[in-house]
């Protein structure tokens, strides 16, 4: 029981303080990966893989998958809740006080200071998925061959889909789907 409410209290600031969406909710799951023997960078990987696949809000489903993880459905309902409490408290508030204070100088100002940050959280996300998808530490440390740093087939997929996405604009849903397609055939 004790787990459960700290995994909600946890989860209830990452809703309070994850300012700009899914993806700023990251660097918050990589603390908790860090700090909490919840789930892992790697179980954290798949999370983002399988909440980026299903269909409603990446930040939400990461909630509910990491909360299933650790206390099944009572979990991931648990850290569900605790993730959209916050957001419901702000926008009941901020609803009610926008209106009148949407020209202040004040609001204008913290808006303003807010993007560089979510730009700022949601590159550092990046940057963690991007070591994890992509680098192989553990190889490269233990023949200290650089070319042993890369994943390889995962670097060639991600310049491919990347090519894909920029040049040929398919939909991302087309695209995540290819992806799990190549990866259950490379497992196969």
């Amino acid at each position: 029981m004790i787990n459960l409410l700290l995994m909600f209290w946890e989860f209830f600031k990452t809703g309070l303080f994850a300012i700009g969406g899914g993806l700023a909710t990251l660097p918050f799951l990589y603390n908790m990966a860090d700090n909490y023997s919840w789930f892992t960078r790697s179980d954290l990987a798949d999370m983002i893989a399988v909440s980026e696949s299903t269909p409603g809000p990446i930040g939400i489903n990461m909630a509910t998958y990491a909360g299933f993880l650790n206390g099944g459905v009572i979990g991931g309902v648990l850290a569900t809740v605790a993730l959209v409490t916050p957001s419901i408290i702000v926008i009941i508030i901020v609803a009610s006080f926008l209106q009148k204070f949407k020209d202040s100088f004040y609001v204008k100002s913290g808006f303003y200071g807010l993007h560089p940050a979510v730009a700022g959280l949601i590159a550092a996300a990046a940057l963690e998925i991007f070591k994890v998808s992509l680098l192989n530490f553990d190889a490269f440390l233990t023949s200290h061959n650089p070319l042993d740093l890369f994943r390889w087939i995962n670097v060639i997929l991600f310049i491919a889909l990347f090519v894909v996405e920029k040049k040929v604009k398919w939909h991302p849903a087309f695209i995540i789907l290819i992806a799990a397609v190549i990866g259950i055939v490379l497992k196969l």
